[in-house]
C-alpha cells in the first residue's frame, strides 16, 4: 500500500504521562511497552462525538474507545487500573484543549458566580505522586488488596445505579407494606454489591502458616469474618480513594474576597466540554 501523502498532517502526541500504578494492577496485555512516558494524543472529532453520547458514557464504552484512540499503547482500556483512569483522562484533556480548564463556582458567602482557571498540569503532578497502599495488617493476618480494573468497576457502578433507581421508583408505591418489602429486598442486593466489590479487591490473605489466594477460600472466609475485617477493608479502600482524588482548587471570591475551595469535577460529560 502506498504511503499516504497526508501522513505528515496526522495528529502527534502532545502529552506524556507516567501511570501511578506503573501498570502493576492492569490486566495482562492492557499496555504495550513501558508504563512511563505513555504518549497521549488529542481527541479526534469522532472521539468528541463519542464523549457526548449518554448511553456510551453510562456503559463505559465511550471512555474505552477514546482512551484507546488517544493512547495507542493502551491496547485494552477495559483492563486499566482504576487508579490510572483520572490521570489518563486528564492527559487526553490537556492534549486536546490545553493545560487550562475553566470552572464556574457560586460563592457561598455572597452568591456571586465566578469563573476560575484550573491548571491541569498541577493535577497531573498530583496524580504522579499518588501511591496505592495495598496492605492491611489485622491481628495475625495481612490482607493484600488490588484496585479494580475499569471493566469491573464499571459493572459495579452500573448495577449500583440500576438498584438505586429502583429504590427511587419503589419509594412512590402507595401500599406501605409492599413498598417496605421491595425496598428491603433492594437494600439486600445493594449490600451484596458492596461485598462483591470488597471481595474483588482482595488479592491475597497472608496468615502465619501460608498465603491464600484461591478465590473460593477468600470468598468463604470473607463471608464468615467479623465486622472488623469489613471495617478494615472499607477504611483502606476509602483511604486510597481519597489519596487519588483531584485536589480542591483554593480560590478567592473577587466580589467579597472570601477564601474557599472549589471541587474540580471529573465527570466526563463536562470534563471534556471544550473550554
Amino acid at each position: 500500500m502506498a504511503n499516504n501523502p497526508l501522513k505528515k498532517y496526522f495528529r502527534q502526541p502532545k502529552v506524556f504521562v507516567d501511570l501511578p500504578s506503573k501498570g502493576i494492577y492492569s490486566a495482562p496485555g492492557t499496555i504495550s511497552g513501558d508504563t512511563t512516558g505513555i504518549p497521549v494524543f488529542g481527541m479526534t472529532g469522532m472521539d468528541e462525538l463519542i464523549m457526548k453520547t449518554p448511553d456510551a458514557l453510562l456503559s463505559g464504552e465511550s471512555t474505552v474507545r477514546v482512551i484507546e484512540s488517544c493512547c495507542p499503547s493502551i491496547k485494552d482500556a477495559w483492563g486499566i487500573s482504576i487508579i490510572d483512569l483520572d490521570l489518563i483522562l486528564t492527559g487526553i484533556r490537556i492534549a486536546t484543549y490545553g493545560n487550562n480548564m475553566s470552572v464556574t463556582h457560586t460563592c457561598p458567602n455572597c452568591s456571586a458566580v465566578n469563573d476560575y482557571e484550573v491548571d491541569l498540569g498541577n493535577i497531573v503532578q498530583h496524580f504522579a505522586k499518588v501511591e496505592y497502599d495495598n496492605t492491611i495488617p489485622l491481628k495475625d493476618i495481612t490482607i493484600r488488596t488490588r484496585p479494580l480494573d475499569y471493566r469491573t468497576w464499571t459493572e459495579f457502578q452500573k448495577r449500583n445505579f440500576t438498584l438505586q433507581r429502583q429504590v427511587f421508583q419503589v419509594s412512590s408505591l402507595e401500599d406501605e407494606e409492599e413498598r417496605q418489602r421491595q425496598i428491603a429486598s433492594l437494600y439486600v442486593m445493594l449490600a451484596d454489591i458492596q461485598r462483591e466489590s470488597l471481595l474483588a479487591q482482595i488479592d491475597e490473605v497472608q496468615i502465619p502458616e501460608t498465603t491464600v489466594n484461591q478465590r473460593e477460600f477468600i470468598q468463604e472466609w470473607l463471608a464468615n469474618s467479623e465486622q472488623a475485617i469489613y471495617d478494615g477493608l472499607k477504611a483502606q479502600i476509602e483511604k486510597n480513594r481519597k489519596a487519588g482524588e483531584v485536589p480542591d482548587l483554593k480560590v478567592e471570591c473577587p466580589e467579597c474576597h472570601t477564601h474557599h475551595e472549589v471541587v474540580v469535577n471529573m465527570d466526563q460529560s463536562s470534563f471534556f466540554a471544550n473550554a
